[in-house]
């Protein structure tokens, strides 16, 4: 049969991403325990196409990913992904996004029961064979407790509060200092007015109630505080973070956000 997609194109215009996007198929991430999780993920991949081509084979993503689901990954195991990609296609570049809800368990603060907490993990790399150029990103989505400090100031009794996200997307300081999906989480799980958990009795709501009140932060207070978390870890070399703020008694959102690179890591 005829390989359309290989046929040469005339129009001289190389593509430089086309792929799969909003591909969704069980994976089974890596944990810090040595275990893994199975999750659904939510995949974005992609690689260049030379101007020559017509085209490019997205079965063969299908089959790719599809084998990948079938055993653990983490981080390090998205370069060897890319790099399968890349060879499977005659491809120089590829990227993907893997996206996925990841349960730990969490227990109240008070009557310390268990719950599972849940976030949004995510692997993210891109990957240009002609340089060996390797780049891989940590990300999370924490949420976490805002209590408006100006609220408090103002008001007799009471001040509005409301759950925040914090979205966080990270660079290793070398491929041999990794750091777990469950560490980012510890880092910055803590950084809001309270933190959000799974399961709550009377005491434990009322715990969480009276210690948001007493640690009131804006959407700014939580990024800088995030900031400097960020900051404390040897094996981050870059960061962005982002918090957003569901507000309460407004029909919007407020955030802030903040990209940095470690100065002393720069060469």
């Amino acid at each position: 049969m005829i390989d359309v997609q290989s046929l040469p194109d005339e129009r001289g215009i190389g593509i430089q991403r086309v792929g799969l996007k909003d591909v969704h198929l069980p994976f089974q991430i890596r944990m810090k325990d040595g275990g893994f999780q199975h999750v659904q993920g939510n995949v974005t991949l992609s690689v260049n196409l030379p101007h020559h081509f017509k085209g490019t084979h997205l079965s063969r993503f299908m089959e790719l990913l599809t084998e990948w689901s079938a055993k653990p990954i983490s981080g390090k195991e998205i370069r060897q992904l890319l790099a399968e990609l890349c060879a499977n296609l005659d491809a120089a570049e590829a990227e993907i996004s893997l996206k996925f809800r990841y349960f730990l368990p969490l227990s109240a603060p008070v009557s310390q029961i268990s719950g599972y907490m849940d976030y949004i993990g995510e692997f993210r790399g891109s990957l240009n064979r002609r340089e060996n150029l390797f780049d891989y990103r940590l990300g999370a989505e924490i949420p976490v407790m805002s209590l408006c400090p100006c609220s408090k100031e103002i008001s007799e009794y009471g001040a509005h509060n409301q759950r925040a996200v914090i979205r966080s997307l990270i660079r290793f300081t070398h491929p041999g200092k990794f750091i777990w999906l469950e560490d980012l989480i510890a880092l910055l799980r803590t950084q809001g007015s309270c933190p959000v958990f799974p399961v709550l009795k009377r005491d434990d709501e009322k715990y969480v109630t009276e210690s948001a009140y007493q640690n009131p932060k804006f959407v700014e207070d939580i990024l800088r505080d995030s900031v400097l978390a960020l900051r404390t870890e040897p094996r981050i070399k870059w960061f962005q973070v982002e918090v957003e703020s569901y507000e309460s008694i407004h029909n919007h959102s407020a955030f802030a956000s903040h990209t940095e690179l470690n100065q002393d890591l720069q060469n």
